[in-house]
């Protein structure tokens, strides 16, 4: 009678020693995390904020660093982790739906603010979803690889198989019963296409007009100011974007004199109004006219920073044995050209301080980027180097010397990927007749090209005429775009 009369205390800090036995023994894969992470993606995504900016800012800002992050953990032998504070503004749940995408309200949501500094995938995926109260409970049947001490033997680590009625006594789940379940409802692309290719199609429609009068407004003003292009820092709605190009068309309207010197230039829809470390124009999206005008009228001054960073690049390469400094939109923080140009300037001073010495030239044909948020140089895999501006000056010598030669062939297998990958958007788009095809930023060339290769395999006619997106989850956009994630399963 004493034993079935545990207390609930107890079985709190057995559930609690449980859980810290499955962080300390277990990992998480790539593939994993971002399954165990839907509900948060679905939560926070961008596109599920049309109708907030600010708060859709916000989170495209905050899902870019914890890419980086995530990523980070995955590299082999990193162990430098600079603690990363997040915030995202999540979706209050709906009380009555079992369904993942739609049991998230589009109309409230909170906003959330932590810290990461775990060192290990399956520790920040339960950090991540425990600081948005969201579920943790679907993480254990996830597929989680073993992690035994090289001295230990495997039969010191193997899971513990209980009997079933220890599940029933306890109360706690079952991680088999939990596995075969989810098994048995995984989602596969074609059920998924079936269950919401109607959407899709009706939000399609119901965009289209709004879709032509966004081409037309882009044409009229990219032609009428001589711009370069027009562009937005993410993936805004149709109507939003729209909006944003019927204001900027009547501040041309009302002072065409401000604008005479946006020729050639590229004018980026974002959160703050300046100069990008690009050289691009941006318009905050939150900014009245008035502060447009300001940027309009300082242009002027920004060309001339602008001419002041190109030699501060030339001088860093020139120290650096000829390698070349860039500037990575897609990859890196969203920088102003004075915050750029002051990294750039620190790093050359630390540079000339230390008096390194390289070859002339040795390095020529390398790329490097600067980052102040890291603290040991990397090579990305498309063959550029990451240099943290705190790095060492001998230590990155040493570490750009070390890898010159994979970064070149990094470089090279960068140049047939990204061919190979436009090749397969070409046929893919052709074989079933899409309107467009495309992917988001923190999708990969070699995942896109995967991803491509297995779509060919399949007949998939619910995809004519529709815009195609590879991400890393399912979801049907406001403007009813499909999202689908690169490694579905068929």
């Amino acid at each position: 009678v004493a034993v079935n009369q545990k207390l609930p205390s107890d079985r709190l800090c057995l559930e609690k020693i449980l859980l810290q036995c499955i962080i300390q023994s277990r990992t998480l894969s790539g593939a994993d995390a971002i399954n165990a992470l839907r509900p948060f993606y679905f939560a926070v995504h961008p596109d599920f904020f049309g109708q907030h900016p600010k708060e859709r800012e916000v989170n495209e800002n905050s899902l870019k660093r914890l890419n980086g992050y995530l990523e980070n953990l995955q590299k082999p032998g990193f162990r430098s982790f600079k603690p990363t504070q997040l915030t995202f503004y999540v979706r209050e749940r709906e009380p009555n739906s079992s369904n993942v995408q739609e049991s998230f309200s589009t109309s409230g949501f909170r906003a959330v603010s932590f810290t990461l500094h775990t060192r290990d995938l399956l520790s920040t995926v339960l950090d991540i979803l425990n600081s948005c109260s969201l579920s943790t409970e679907h993480v254990q049947s996830l597929n989680v690889n073993s992690q035994p001490h090289k001295e230990a033997k495997s039969t010191l680590n193997r899971p513990i198989k209980w009997d079933k009625t220890y599940y029933s006594f306890t109360g706690f789940k079952d991680p088999e019963e939990d596995l075969e379940q989810a098994q048995r409802v995984e989602t596969t692309l074609t059920s998924w296409l079936d269950d919401n290719e109607a959407s899709a199609v009706k939000k399609l429609k119901k965009s289209l007009p709004l879709r032509k009068e966004l081409e037309r407004l882009k044409f009229e003003l990219s032609h009428q100011l001589q711009l370069s292009d027009i562009r937005w820092q993410r993936s805004w709605g149709i109507a939003h974007r729209c909006s944003q190009l019927h204001s900027l068309g009547r501040l041309v309207q009302q002072r065409p004199e401000v604008v005479k010197n946006v020729k050639g230039r590229t004018v980026v829809f974002t959160d703050r109004s300046g100069m990008s470390a690009a050289g691009h124009i941006m318009l905050g999206t939150m900014d009245v006219h008035h502060h447009w005008t300001k940027i309009f009228e300082r242009l002027p001054n920004y060309y001339k920073l602008q001419k002041r960073l190109l030699f501060l690049e030339d001088r860093i390469s020139q120290l650096l044995g000829g390698i070349q400094v860039i500037y990575i939109e897609e990859l890196q923080p969203l920088l102003t050209l004075e915050e750029y140009y002051e990294t750039l300037d620190s790093f050359c001073n630390k540079l000339l301080d230390s008096r390194l010495r390289f070859h002339p030239h040795s390095l020529r044909g390398l790329q490097m980027i600067l980052e102040s948020d890291r603290y040991t140089p990397s090579l990305h895999e498309f063959g550029h180097f990451t240099i943290p501006t705190v790095c060492d000056p001998a230590t990155l010598q040493w570490f750009i010397v070390a890898k010159a030669q994979e970064a070149r062939e990094n470089l090279k297998r960068k140049e047939e990927m990204m061919i190979t990958e436009k090749e397969l958007i070409g046929t893919s788009t052709e074989k079933f007749s899409l309107d467009r095809l495309y992917k988001e930023p923190s999708v990969s060339s070699a995942q896109m090209i995967d991803c491509c290769k297995r779509l060919l395999e399949e007949s998939l006619p619910y995809l004519q005429g529709m815009h195609l997106c590879i991400s890393h989850f399912y979801s049907v956009l406001q403007d009813g775009d499909l999202c689908i994630p690169w490694n579905w399963k068929s």
